[in-house]
This record gives C-alpha cells, sequence and structure tokens, in this order.
C-alpha cells in the first residue's frame, strides 16, 4: 500500500473528464487524514471539485446544498446577521449565539471554523469541497454529529500561472476574481488569490409616510421616490496568499493568511403577518400594527430608528408614562474576518509521516435590524460579536505493514468571544395587557475550550478487506457572565434583573447555589455578574467493514457517534431563564454502496442510515415556568428521537461529452419521548420526565426546524466540439428541496405560524452555456440562475410564540442573469 494511503484503489478513470462532471472523474479526498480515492472511502461523501462547483454556478457554500443530499446550508434572515444554517442528516443548528455550539463541522484547510457568524465562505480559489454526512466524531471531532464540511483551497506547486475572471449581471453585478502562483526561490513558492463582488439589493425598502402621506406616520426620508435602501445587495472583498517550502517528498510546509471584508444592507426580507394591538407598539398614536404593513413580494418599510416615548401600562399601573428611550438601527450587516495557519508534514521514516495544523482566526461582525420591518416599534435589535480562536492539531500517520495502518493525534482549541447586544422590545404583554419594555445592553464574554485526543486504526486482514476502528476522547468547557443594564451601560436593568437593580451588580443571596450542570437554585440572585458555564467529557466511537468486491464495487458498514456541546441559556430575559442544557448525542448505523459500473460510465454511490438520537437540543419561544410571561429564547434538551434515511448520488457519462448528475435523499424523523417541560408547565407534583404520550411528542415538530424530508437535484451538460472553433458546453442544473417547520412546536391548525411560519418546498432551476477557446486557455460563460423566477423563501422568521405578532420572511434571490469571461495563463 502506498503511503497516501491509496491501497485496493479502482482502476484509473476511463471516461474522458469533462468540466469535472464526468462518471470516470477521479477525486481525491481527505477525509481520514490520507489521500484516499473518493470511491475508496468507507464515508457517504459528497466531493465537488473546482470545474464542477464552476460549471454549477456555485459561488458560495450555500449553493453546494442544492445537489447534496441530507444537506441543508442556508443563509440566516436579518436577525441573525451574516451567518447560515447548517444540517446534515436532521443535525445542526440555526443560532449564530457563541453559547450555543452548530451541529456540523466547518473547515477551512483542516482549520476548524467554530460559528455560523461568516461561514457562508465564498468559493474563491478552492480546490474542491468535501460534504461529509453523518457523525464525525473521531475525525473531525466536536460539534460534528451531522457531518462536516471541509474547504480545501488550491495550493501552490511551484509552477507558473493562475487566472483572472470578471462578470457583469443583473443588478449592476459586478465580480473580479484572480489568482496566480509562482515560484519565489528554489523550492519556496507562492500562490495568492483574490475576489471583489458588489450587486443592487433585491428587495426595496420604502418610507410609509413617505407613501402614505395621509396615514398619520410621519416621513422618515426626505427621498422623493420615497426608497429607504435595497435589502439584499452585496459588497465584498477577499484575498489570500499562501506561501510552501516543499524541497522533497519528506518536508512540507506551507503558511496560509486569509482575509474577508463584507459589508452591505441587511438580506432581503418581506412581511408576511402582522398583528399586535399593544399601544407601546404602534406606528404612530392610534395605529396599530397590522397587515396594513405588508408590503408585497420584494418590498418592506423598514425603519432606521424607534422614537422615544412613555410607556402606556396595563398589568402594572405604576409603570403608565415610564420613559421609553429612542433607539437607531442602521439594518446593515458588517463581517470583516481573517486568519493565518501553518501546515507542516514531515516524513519521519519510510513508513510514518508527522502532520501539524497551528491557526489563529479571528471576526468581527456587527448588525442591526427592523425586526418588523415597518414604522412599527416591535423589536430593533443590535448585536456586536468579536471571536478570536486558536487551535493546534498533531497527528502521525504509520503505515506498519500492507495489513495494518494507523492515525493518532491531539488536539486543543480555546476560542474567546465577546458580544454586546441592544435589545429594544416593546410587546411584552399577558393576556394583552402591557407588562414592561425591554430596553437594556446585554451580552459578556464567552471563554470556550476544548481538548482532544484521537486515533484510528486500518486493518486489512484479506485482499479488498478492510476494518477501521476510531476513538476520540474530547473534554471541554464553557463559561460566560452575563451582563443587563441600563443604556447607559453602568446601572441594571430593572425589568430583566431587579434583584441587581435593588441589592447591585453581582448581589448573591443567601445559600445560593452556582449555576452550573447539576441545575440551579430558586434562591434570589442578580443577573447582572451571573456567571454559568458547562463543563463536560465524552468518549466517541466509529467502527467500519468494508469490502471491495471488484474494481467496480465496494461495500461498508459502519457504526459511529457524535454530540454537540451543552451550554448554558444564551439570551436570558430574567435571572430564573438561566438554566443549562446538556450536550445532544447521536449513535448512527450506515450501510453504503459504492460502484463504479459500465467501463466506470455510471457511478452510482447508495447510503442507508438509522439514527438513534438523544437529549436533542430545541429552542423555548415561550417558557413560563422560569420567570413568568414575556420573551424565552431559551435551548433545552428536547427528547429522543430515531432518524431513517436513505441517500443516493449518481453521475453518469453514456457517451462522449454526456455528463449527468443526480441526487436523492429521504429523511423520516419520529419523536421516541419528548420532556413534559420542553411542550407545556408541569402540573402539580408532576416529574419532567422523556414522555412518549401522544399528546406530548405529537406537539414536537417532525423534523424540526431546518430539516426537510425530501431533497432531489438532476443536472446534465453536453461538450460540443467544434474543432478549431473550440468547443460550446450547454448545462441545465434543477434542484428540489422539501418544506421545513418555521418552529420547533407544531402550529395549531389555521394559525399564523400554520399559514405563514413554514418554510415552503421549492424547485430552483439554473442554466448555464459555456465557450472556450480550443486550447482552453479562453472561456465565456453564460449563466442564469432561478430560470423560471421561482418565489419561494430560504428562511422564515416566527414571532408569534414569543408575544411579537409578526411573521417575516426571506425570499430567494429572484431570476438573474451573469455573463463571465475568464482567461487562464
Amino acid at each position: 500500500m502506498a503511503q497516501d494511503g491509496t491501497a485496493n484503489a479502482a482502476p484509473a478513470a476511463q471516461a474522458p473528464v469533462q468540466d469535472g462532471a464526468s462518471a470516470g472523474a477521479e477525486i481525491v479526498v481527505t477525509a481520514q487524514f490520507r489521500k484516499q480515492n473518493l470511491q475508496n472511502t468507507p464515508l457517504a461523501i459528497t466531493a465537488v471539485n473546482s470545474a464542477m462547483l464552476e460549471a454549477r454556478s456555485q459561488e458560495n457554500l450555500s449553493d453546494i446544498a442544492n445537489q447534496a443530499p441530507s444537506v441543508s446550508l442556508r443563509p440566516q434572515s436579518a436577525s441573525f446577521g451574516p451567518s447560515i444554517s447548517a444540517t446534515i442528516r436532521g443535525m445542526g443548528q440555526i443560532d449564530f449565539n457563541p453559547l450555543v455550539e452548530p451541529g456540523v463541522g466547518m473547515y477551512i484547510d483542516d482549520v476548524y471554523y467554530p460559528r455560523l457568524t461568516g461561514a457562508n465562505f465564498e468559493l474563491v480559489d478552492v480546490e474542491r469541497v468535501e460534504v461529509l454526512r453523518g457523525p464525525q466524531g473521531t475525525l473531525t471531532g466536536r460539534n460534528s454529529e451531522g457531518g462536516a464540511i471541509k474547504y480545501v483551497s488550491k495550493k501552490p506547486d511551484g509552477t507558473f500561472g493562475g487566472f483572472v475572471e470578471g462578470t457583469y449581471g443583473s443588478r449592476d453585478r459586478v465580480n473580479l476574481r484572480g489568482a496566480i502562483q509562482f515560484p519565489i526561490i528554489g523550492d519556496l513558492s507562492a500562490r495568492v488569490s483574490g475576489a471583489y463582488g458588489r450587486q443592487d439589493g433585491y428587495v426595496q425598502g420604502y418610507d410609509y409616510g413617505c407613501l402614505h402621506p395621509s396615514s398619520g406616520i410621519p416621513s422618515q426620508t426626505g427621498s422623493s421616490d420615497c426608497k429607504t435602501a435595497d435589502f439584499g445587495n452585496k459588497d465584498y472583498y477577499a484575498g489570500r496568499v499562501a506561501m510552501r517550502y516543499n524541497p522533497s517528498s519528506a518536508v512540507d510546509i506551507m503558511l496560509v493568511g486569509d482575509y474577508t471584508h463584507d459589508s452591505a444592507n441587511n438580506a432581503g426580507e418581506v412581511l408576511l403577518y402582522a398583528n399586535n394591538s399593544n399601544p407601546n407598539v404602534e406606528a404612530a398614536p392610534g395605529i396599530p400594527y397590522d397587515s396594513r404593513f405588508i408590503c408585497g413580494r420584494f418590498c418592506n418599510y423598514s425603519t432606521t430608528s424607534s422614537p422615544g416615548g412613555s410607556f402606556v401600562a396595563g398589568l402594572i399601573p405604576g409603570l403608565q408614562g415610564f420613559p421609553i428611550q429612542p433607539s437607531t438601527h442602521n439594518n446593515r450587516a458588517f463581517y470583516e474576518g481573517w486568519g493565518v495557519s501553518l501546515h507542516t508534514r514531515f516524513e519521519l521514516s519510510d513508513w510514518a509521516n508527522l502532520t501539524t495544523i497551528t491557526a489563529y482566526r479571528g471576526f468581527d461582525s456587527t448588525f442591526s435590524n427592523d425586526t418588523d420591518l415597518s414604522p412599527a416599534n416591535i423589536d430593533a435589535p443590535m448585536v456586536d460579536l468579536r471571536s478570536r480562536f486558536f487551535s493546534h492539531e498533531m497527528r502521525v500517520n504509520a503505515k506498519f505493514s500492507d495489513l495494518l495502518e494507523a492515525t493518532v493525534g491531539g488536539y486543543f482549541s480555546n476560542e474567546d468571544t465577546n458580544q454586546t447586544t441592544r435589545t429594544d422590545i416593546r410587546y411584552v404583554a399577558a393576556n394583552g395587557s402591557p407588562i414592561y419594555p425591554l430596553q437594556f445592553i446585554g451580552g459578556g464574554p464567552v471563554n470556550v475550550q476544548s481538548v482532544a485526543a484521537f486515533g484510528t486504526l486500518f486493518v486489512r486482514p484479506a485482499y479488498g478487506l478492510t476494518i477501521t476502528l476510531g476513538g476520540r476522547y474530547t473534554d471541554e468547557s464553557k463559561k460566560t457572565t452575563y451582563k443587563r443594564l441600563n443604556y447607559d451601560g453602568v446601572t441594571p436593568n430593572a425589568f430583566v434583573d431587579p434583584i441587581g437593580a435593588a441589592y447591585g451588580i453581582g448581589y448573591v443571596g443567601p445559600n445560593y447555589l452556582n449555576v452550573g450542570n447539576s441545575g440551579t437554585s430558586t434562591i434570589v440572585r442578580a443577573l447582572n455578574g451571573l456567571t454559568g458555564g458547562y463543563s463536560g467529557a465524552r468518549f466517541d466511537y466509529r467502527a467500519s467493514v468494508d469490502y471491495r468486491f471488484s474494481p467496480a464495487l465496494l461495500v461498508y458498514a459502519t457504526t459511529s457517534t457524535g454530540f454537540k456541546g451543552g451550554g448554558i441559556a444564551p439570551r436570558p430575559f430574567n435571572a430564573a431563564q438561566v438554566q443549562p442544557f446538556g450536550p445532544e448525542k447521536l449513535t448512527a448505523y450506515e450501510i453504503g454502496v459504492k460502484s463504479d459500473l459500465f467501463d466506470r460510465r455510471l457511478r452510482l454511490n447508495v447510503s442507508g442510515y438509522i439514527n438513534k438520537f438523544k437529549d436533542a437540543q430545541l429552542s423555548l419561544l415561550s417558557c413560563p415556568q422560569f420567570g413568568g410571561p414575556g420573551p424565552c429564547a431559551l435551548p433545552q434538551n428536547a427528547g429522543d428521537a430515531t432518524i431513517k434515511g436513505v441517500e443516493a448520488e449518481v453521475t453518469a457519462s453514456p457517451i462522449y461529452g454526456l455528463d449527468i448528475n443526480g441526487s436523492l435523499s429521504y429523511l423520516d424523523w419520529t419523536w421516541d419521548c419528548a420532556k413534559i417541560q420542553v411542550v407545556r408547565a408541569l402540573q402539580p407534583g408532576e416529574a419532567n420526565i422523556c414522555s412518549s404520550d401522544p399528546s406530548i411528542v405529537g406537539a414536537l415538530a417532525a423534523p424540526p426546524r431546518g430539516v426537510t424530508k425530501w431533497q432531489w437535484s438532476v443536472g446534465a451538460q453536453y461538450r460540443i466540439d467544434m474543432g478549431n472553433l473550440g468547443s460550446l458546453t450547454p448545462r441545465v442544473d434543477v434542484a428540489y428541496q422539501g418544506k421545513m417547520a418555521g418552529s420547533n412546536t407544531v402550529p395549531a391548525a389555521g394559525s399564523p405560524s400554520a399559514l405563514f411560519g413554514g418554510v415552503p418546498s421549492y424547485t430552483l432551476t439554473n442554466a448555464r452555456l459555456t465557450y472556450r477557446t480550443p486550447d482552453e486557455n479562453w472561456q465565456v460563460s453564460l449563466a442564469v440562475t432561478n430560470l423560471f423566477d421561482e418565489y419561494y423563501f430560504y428562511q422564515t422568521f416566527d414571532l408569534t410564540g414569543a408575544g411579537a405578532g409578526l411573521i417575516t420572511g426571506a425570499p430567494a434571490r429572484p431570476r438573474e442573469w451573469a455573463l463571465t469571461v475568464k482567461r487562464k495563463f
């Protein structure tokens, strides 16, 4: 066997490779810490190389999900800033907050990216993207229970070359990309790449008072056309520099730095439902928040400020006239991220090599939005998030004989995040009666540490047969200290922290028990200065058997585990909501077949799995059991589930020049039991057990938010060889994603949540026509995305359960065209 792990490989591709789409295309992946042919790796992997990404007009990470079975990667709505929601096989996360963890591990050149903020990476100078489905607890480690996504950039190879390309398209779209690699001196070489992009938005903001001067709502703009901003626009630039020293196969050292700057208006959103009679949220005196503020398919009435005033009290008459402070929100999202990493590989002997990866990453992100998309004053959050992340990994690959091969290693990471939020919620009520305004500065520092040791053993007792055994031990901790201050940034806010306001920051009542993994005490203490956290250890394992019956057929069976770390309440609105939640855990059983048939002109990979899911983390929007009425955003361990699924990927090249790709996945989610307190308040004397009662289990959405049952895609291209005139390649891709729940609980039939809260299914069609010169150094492409101009949503945001009385939707981009010219050299 070769040191790179390519033993028992299927024969080299016989079919011609066109645009990376051919059935016979040889794709090498590193999912098991060694170079392996995709078809020899006993994992469910979707691997897409740069040529295929280009052919499909895929420009960022979320685009890849259109053709990857059981994968959902979607840009978030404006309230979550420049982040994504990510799930694989039903496991994942939608919340960017640093006190919760993603369930899909994301990696940039083997460096873990710890947050969903900024994770919709632009595919600037990528060699390939690997999507690993199923728990990767022993390979990529923490928070990879659903799977992992590995972004692999192109490396300098000591030669001179590169490319430049320019794009112009719909709504004044301009994109510039390029890369150049060159030798520096001796065995030292470099590769420099960069990208710039801008495009006008597709959701138009209007000033409601300007358009309706007789409404009684004051105008906030002097614009003659009443326009305020175009949302969903793009304005970014990014760069990457890699320097590589590679004097021989025994030494490979690479230093990489990257930078991204993204500053634009918020994601495009529209109002779908509005109904809140609370006088404190009125757009103007006597003008309630209702359907009059629904603007249309691609417009909204967002404002950039909420005026001050006097609180109209309901349940607490003493608050009548309490001053409400004005606030501003610029409806923009900013992200600036960067990273530096050192990658080394040394051959220790002819049978062992050492790999180390040391990295430091950081990002700063600020965003604010008008949640109600109107001149009303429902909610106007602002977030300032800063993250600094250090990681170091070391592993040794060893080949003892043709029979035995192993990998052992260790990992350490430390993340320091500081989050500052400004909350302006005026809708808090009980039974329709206002209670109090919530205007405070929140957030606090968060520290997350993780230490792990791992190992994988490959045993080949017979030709074609491989047994893989892996294990990983992870010890992690998380800690934060809360602050909930008035707008002055000094004094505790009395509505969320009455104890702190009365007795001072950090006050602890007698016999108070610290908040932690063991639970909480009901003895009073201040929310300001309260320190909470999570710590735990976990061992994950993987056992796999695969057998290559012939060069055309590989069969494997695997059992593996994974987990997503626990934590503490990310957004408590009172001290009682500072509740811990434990890790969620997954045990998966999978069988799969990988085949290359008919002289490698048909590639068919099929996998089926059963996941046993324990202690699922779901967020509550209402939690009267923890502090009474009012907002809630509290993750809790909701229950256990069984998830079954099947996936198929096919690539066919029946004749020269014709390539067909397709995928299909189905997921069935069944709740085995649900914690009673997640669904409703406990009755006197009732324990918070995980109940299988249909009235309890049936209250949870199955599958939960962010997960779909059905996905499929099909694409085809035909390369027309025109001799001395070059070639012409038309391509069409069609992708379907099924509907998704809008909340974690099942809405009442006929309710606004049932009518508007879910994310409907959609079918997306993209087309592309590419011309190449005979030497293929010049390329011109015309792409049309959303060819049939389908109107669909990639996210919805339902706040009716929290009492806000609103549902918004983020429509996807309408039909767009783009002309791209590319020159290779």
